[in-house]
C-alpha cells in the first residue's frame, strides 16, 4: 500500500500549523515549525495566496495527515459520514475520533497516531478480548482497549504512559494506567475535539 514516506515535519511546515506527528518532539526547541515557520521548498517564504477551493483543499490535506490517512481512506469515510444522519462534518469527525489508531494514542499509550499504528499492527492490543490489529477499526460506547499482558514492558509504551497526564485524556475516554485499560464511555462529541479544524470547508470540498 502506498504511502508518505518523506519528513513528518515538512507536512506540518506545509499545512502552517502543528500536526503532532512526530510526538514529544513536537513539544519541544527541536519542533521544525517552531524553527522554521513557513512552507518548505524554493518559494516557501511568500505570503501563499489561496482561492476558495484551495481553502478547502488545504483544510483537507491538514485533516488527512493529521489521522495519518490515505486518499481514498479519507474520501470513503467522508462518504460514510454523509450518509448519516445528522450534520456530515461533525459525522466525519467523529469517525476520525473513533478510529483505533487515534484511541489508542488518546489514551496515552503511545506518543503519536503513528506510533499507535504501528503498535496495533504488531498486535498490542486485545479490544474487547479479542486481538486486532486493524487501525482502522472503529470503536463504540463500551468498547475496551487492553495492552496485551506480553506488551507491558516495552519501553516506548511504559515512557508513554509514565508521560501520560490523565488530565489529557478525552471526556468520551476512560484511562485505566494500572490494568493497561482504556474504555470508550460514549461517542466522541464535537466539543470534544479541540483540534484546529474547519470541517465545513472539507464537506463544502466534497459537494463540489
Amino acid at each position: 500500500m502506498a504511502r508518505y514516506r518523506g519528513s513528518d515535519c515538512r507536512m506540518c511546515r506545509r499545512e502552517g500549523t502543528k500536526l503532532f506527528l512526530k510526538g514529544d518532539r513536537c513539544y519541544s526547541e527541536k519542533c521544525a515549525l517552531d524553527r522554521r515557520a513557513y512552507a518548505p521548498g524554493q518559494h516557501g517564504q511568500n505570503r501563499p495566496r489561496f482561492s476558495e477551493y484551495g481553502l478547502q483543499m488545504r483544510e483537507k490535506q491538514k485533516v488527512k495527515r493529521m489521522y495519518g490517512m490515505l486518499e481514498g481512506q479519507f474520501e470513503s469515510t467522508m462518504t460514510k459520514a454523509s450518509h448519516q444522519k445528522g450534520v456530515a462534518g461533525e459525522n466525519l469527525l467523529s469517525l476520525l475520533e473513533r478510529r483505533l489508531d487515534n484511541v489508542v494514542f488518546r489514551l496515552g499509550f503511545a506518543t503519536s497516531r503513528s506510533e499507535a499504528r504501528q503498535l496495533i499492527r504488531h498486535g498490542h492490543f486485545l479490544v474487547n478480548g479479542r486481538k486486532t490489529n486493524i487501525p482502522a477499526f472503529l470503536v463504540k460506547p463500551g468498547t475496551k482497549i487492553v495492552l496485551r499482558e506480553g506488551s507491558r514492558e516495552i519501553a516506548r509504551i511504559v515512557g508513554a504512559l509514565e508521560a501520560l497526564d490523565t488530565k489529557s485524556v478525552p471526556s468520551w475516554l476512560e484511562m485505566d494506567a494500572a490494568s493497561f485499560t482504556g474504555t470508550v464511555k460514549t461517542m466522541p462529541q464535537r466539543e470534544d475535539i479541540t483540534l484546529p479544524i474547519q470541517e465545513q470547508l472539507i464537506v463544502e470540498l466534497y459537494s463540489r
